[in-house]
């Protein structure tokens, strides 16, 4: 069940440089115009990020971030390690390139459209290094 009133996410403009230096970074899209991501499997892994008491970092809507060029995609591609709670991963690599700011290579990007939120969180959380999708 989704808490009532989770704590407030970070919501950049100055990304946090404590995430930075920490092994992942973990960005989550809540897909708020599109509405494609199916709203439970949002809900759940937003839920297990706030109860797991891990950083992260949300936005609303990459897609509409990428077509405002929106200027804190920036310092999200400059990250480190990276992991994405998002689309599909073409589409979200697509999406950096198109607002001139690419990806690294070794990103993770993870699918809320097609994966579980227990194995969204399960990734996003996970002690190892961020694999490339």
């Amino acid at each position: 069940m989704l808490r009532s009133t989770p704590p407030e996410p970070t919501l950049f403009p100055t990304f946090s440089s404590a995430l930075l230096s920490t092994p992942a970074t973990i960005l989550y899209c809540r897909c708020a115009y599109a509405q494609v991501v199916p709203t439970g499997v949002k809900n759940e892994v937003l839920q297990k990020l706030c109860d797991s008491n891990a950083s992260f970092e949300t936005v609303s809507d990459l897609c509409e971030m990428a077509a405002h060029r929106d200027p804190r995609l920036q310092a999200i591609a400059s990250c480190g390690s990276l992991r994405i709670a998002a689309c599909y991963p073409r589409a979200v690599k697509g999406l950096f390139q198109q607002a001139g700011f690419p990806l690294p290579a070794d990103t993770e990007i993870l699918n809320m459209r097609t994966q579980t939120a227990q194995e969204i969180a399960d990734a996003l959380l996970s002690a190892e290094p961020a694999t490339a999708a």
